[in-house]
């Protein structure tokens, strides 16, 4: 593919994910449409067509970027690495500007992976992956952590975040609903869940290493 056409595919790839994060920011996964989208773009909706199949493919491409700006800072945080008894924190601090990113894992992987073609998503995963090592990276770098400890560290942290943004957002329905079941409700923010769970899994690493 020449080069101009390259660059025009992959600037009306991210015009399209730009106007799908857009609806996402106010409307439901289930009211975002194909059509809605490009009613937000500069071109015609059957168009979209010749850059993504689905819808789902569509928020799969957002969350992989979500993902590639995630890492991004990680690789940053990891090349400047702090005191240990900062990390926990800068570490949740790099989560909270990635609610987008929770919020798409809470509510809607597995539908994205399911209804994407199979190119598409080892695009994601690859990306996942390079998230992945990144943040064991940066444990390491922090906390003199032991491959077996950074491992921990991953595969304890990556289904933790699959929970997370549920407990810093509640639609009043919600709220509602808890009243009436008699459960608190009690507003936390993505540091406020993640940073705890950083201290304790860093708790000891390194330290024999």
């Amino acid at each position: 593919m020449p080069k101009a056409s390259e660059e025009r595919t992959m600037n009306r790839r991210e015009e399209i994910v730009d106007a799908c994060r857009e609806l996402y920011e106010v409307m439901p996964f289930k009211e975002i449409t194909i059509s809605k989208i490009g009613q937000h773009t500069s071109f015609t909706r059957t168009s979209i067509y010749n850059y993504f199949r689905t819808r789902e493919e569509i928020f799969l491409a957002l969350l992989e970027r979500e993902f590639a700006a995630w890492t991004e800072d990680l690789i940053a945080l990891a090349e400047e690495p702090a005191s240990r008894e900062a990390f926990p924190e800068r570490f949740a601090a790099l989560l909270e500007k990635r609610r987008c990113m929770l919020k798409l894992l809470s509510m809607n992987l597995y539908d994205l992976e399911s209804g994407s073609r199979f190119q598409e998503l080892v695009a994601f995963k690859k990306t996942y992956g390079a998230s992945m090592n990144a943040v064991a990276w940066c444990v390491k770098a922090h906390t003199g952590a032991s491959t077996a400890e950074t491992e921990q560290f991953v595969y304890t942290l990556y289904p933790f975040l699959l929970g997370v943004y549920p407990y810093t957002e509640a639609t009043e329905k919600q709220r509602q609903a808890m009243e009436q079941a008699e459960i608190p409700y009690r507003p936390f923010t993505v540091s406020e869940l993640v940073r705890p769970l950083v201290e304790k899994l860093i708790l000891g690493f390194g330290e024999t290493f």
